[in-house]
């Protein structure tokens, strides 16, 4: 039997500019299942952030619902959402977030700090996530003296420390080259062929079409939500 995850249950999110009414999402319902690696795509616009941005507790919906691993957060204060967050879901930003002035080691163990336990226990985690996304010879630099990818590889490995259920991923590769962009795709298909939970948010065809399921979005609604090829997303979004 298979678990639903994240249920987002016909949410609507608006805006008000002055006289303006902005409906940056309009009824959108999504269900992911446990262990489901899903990619949102669709035009600058779309709603895509906006969706992200509910899922993670970061905004709250105008109208409907939202569920996460048994949790309705959308009537969480800021404390109780800080905690659930904490425990629940990993972030990753397109430009890094890294702490320049620590190493990689002691980026990815920082949010381990919150949670206590020994130092010891803390950074052979750490070292154990570096190892994991490819990056157990450069756990002494600093984030200037990593390539864009490897910056992205550590703030990956950042986000899993903790072993959240859920990954969430906004732009990843916005920032990278196409060669480094290719990497993080590769990354993030084995996280997701490995069992974790991953929603992302790209532009990306490449990265959409290493996804198990694609939903393309547009003003707002969603499009369409199935196993659909790269050329049908590029097809689509090119419409706009």
């Amino acid at each position: 039997m298979t678990e639903i995850l994240i249920d987002v249950q016909n949410v609507t999110r608006v805006y008000t500019m002055g006289a303006r009414t902005l409906y940056a999402l309009r009824d959108v319902c999504v269900q992911v299942e446990r262990g489901e690696f899903v990619a949102v795509v669709g035009p600058s616009g779309s709603g895509k952030s906006t969706l992200l941005n509910l899922v993670s507790g970061i905004d709250k919906p105008t109208s409907g619902q939202v569920w996460v691993d048994g949790t309705r957060i959308d009537t969480l204060d800021e404390n109780a959402l800080a905690i659930w967050r904490r425990n629940h879901i990993g972030i990753v930003f397109q430009f890094f977030q890294l702490l320049p002035t620590l190493t990689a080691l002691e980026n990815v163990a920082l949010p381990m700090e919150l949670r206590g336990g020994s130092a010891r226990g803390r950074r052979a985690r750490a070292e154990a996530m570096l190892e994991r996304v490819g990056l157990g010879a450069r756990m002494t630099q600093l984030p200037s003296e990593l390539s864009g990818g490897e910056q992205q590889r550590v703030a990956i490995a950042r986000a899993l420390v903790n072993d959240p259920p859920i990954l969430l991923a906004d732009e990843p590769t916005g920032n990278l080259d196409s060669t480094n962009a290719e990497g993080i795709f590769a990354l993030l298909r084995e996280l997701g062929d490995a069992g974790k939970t991953i929603l992302l948010i790209t532009h990306e065809t490449n990265l959409a079409r290493a996804a198990h399921r694609t939903i393309l979005m547009r003003d707002g609604e969603i499009v369409q939500t199935s196993e659909i090829s790269r050329d049908v997303i590029s097809a689509q979004i090119s419409e706009v």
